[in-house]
């Protein structure tokens, strides 16, 4: 159950098998903004000459802009706010395009309440093909513990 919009999931309201997403369609301005913020210039990125004679046969998105897009998951549906972002393994199988609508889902897998921490699936798709997979723990915020800040 989710409280607010400051606070997201408790750690002992999360479930094993419990999921949230979140689909972006990915524009030209999202990736170009994306260079600018990042550095990240790589011309298979920015250039469609260069990158159509890739491997990728034209332009492709940004990795990492990908995986912003589970840190959205994570920041704003599940967990949800609060969610503190600990680690994330990550494998791109295939790429993006501008133009793909991306869906980006966290589902939890594991939890342990005492250190607050959960485990979740990551997972990015376009048209049902998976494009990234990987695994991220973050701290989830305990009831208990929230009620005592606020008593104090």
């Amino acid at each position: 159950m989710m409280l607010d919009e400051y606070q997201g999931y408790y750690i002992e309201d999360l479930e094993e098998g419990m999921s949230g997403s979140y689909a972006k369609t990915v524009t030209e301005t999202d990736v170009v903004l994306y260079a600018g913020l990042s550095g990240d210039n790589n011309p298979v990125h920015i250039n469609e000459e260069f990158a159509s004679n890739t491997f990728a046969r034209g332009r492709i998105v940004h990795g990492m802009f990908l995986a912003g897009l589970i840190s959205c998951v994570l920041g704003t549906r599940l967990p949800g706010p609060g969610a503190i972002y600990l680690d994330q393994f990550i494998k791109f199988k295939a790429p993006v395009r501008i133009g793909d609508t991306v869906k980006a889902t966290a589902t939890v897998r594991a939890l342990d309440v005492e250190r607050r921490r959960a485990t979740l699936e990551t997972v990015c798709t376009v048209k049902g093909r998976v494009v990234v997979v990987g695994e991220a723990t973050v701290l989830v915020a305990s009831r208990a513990e929230s009620q005592e800040t606020a008593a104090a």
